[in-house]
């Protein structure tokens, strides 16, 4: 198998840049009420899932066992749509995260309901952590650390 190279080493100014992201979020989604972390991290795990991100998703997945979240949820969240273990707001969070991963256009009136249910803040970090681990699970599936590194 060929060793590929450590990204974070080669480009290490670009890296401060997406970790600083990162530590932005983290900071917003806890002090927005309609957010919170939790739900920073199953969109972590759900836009990982679409993406077959197995190192972000053993990393999200640790994090959020770390936070809290339970084995069932986790195990759920790729049938949230069918699981009674979310809330009218997680469905809300998760269905945003899957229609912007598929690249859908935004429809006037699902941008005005989301605008309302979250708020510009909430709807504009939400978006941006969406296209954030989308990014990172981009990055991680052409270097492919190793599962299980980040520990």
């Amino acid at each position: 198998m060929l060793k590929r190279i450590n990204y974070y080493a080669a480009a290490p100014q670009a890296f401060e840049l997406l970790l600083k992201q990162e530590e932005i979020l983290g900071k917003q989604f806890a002090e927005i009420p309609s957010l919170g972390k939790t739900i920073l991290e199953l969109v972590k795990l759900r836009v990982s899932q679409i993406n077959q991100c197995a190192f972000c998703l053993d990393m999200h997945s640790s994090q959020a066992f770390e936070m809290g979240e339970t084995h069932e949820r986790m195990i759920a969240l790729s049938a949230w749509q069918d699981s009674p273990l979310f809330s009218e707001q997680e469905r809300q969070v998760l269905a945003w995260a899957e229609h912007l991963v598929a690249g859908h256009s935004v429809e006037d009136a699902y941008y005005e309901e989301m605008l309302a249910n979250f708020g510009e803040s909430g709807l504009t970090y939400l978006t941006i952590a969406i296209n954030a681990i989308s990014s990172w699970n981009r990055i991680v599936k052409v270097f492919k650390p190793e599962v299980g590194s980040f520990r």
